[in-house]
């Protein structure tokens, strides 16, 4: 279920505890593998490790977004952005992921 010609960006950086750090780092090891679950996995737990953790909650809405949870993965990048308002790289994955949910959401209304 992943987002043909959509480059979402993870990332490890920013001010994560070190065993939140090592749950994103390892998330992102599996998400490239295409092991989505094993990734939201780590990713929420990192988020839980330190819920303040923004890049945390922009990977965990990338995984959301593979996922086909796309509720769950707006709220996760509005969470990052109120947390990081000025990061670049949660901004333009939220772009993208509103992009594709407005297409998605157009649609399934034509289906109606």
């Amino acid at each position: 279920m992943g987002l043909a010609g959509t480059v979402l960006l993870l990332f490890l950086s920013g001010p994560g505890s070190a065993s939140a750090q090592e749950e994103v780092r390892f998330g992102i090891e599996v998400a490239r593998r295409g092991l989505w679950r094993e990734a939201r996995f780590r990713f929420e737990k990192a988020v839980l490790l330190d819920p303040a953790y923004a890049e945390a909650l922009n990977d965990l809405a990338v995984a959301l977004e593979q996922q086909g949870e796309f509720e769950k993965a707006r709220e996760a990048y509005e969470q990052a952005l109120k947390l990081q308002p000025g990061a670049l790289y949660i901004q333009q994955n939220y772009d993208l992921f509103r992009e594709a949910d407005d297409k998605r959401n157009r649609k399934a209304r034509k289906k109606s």
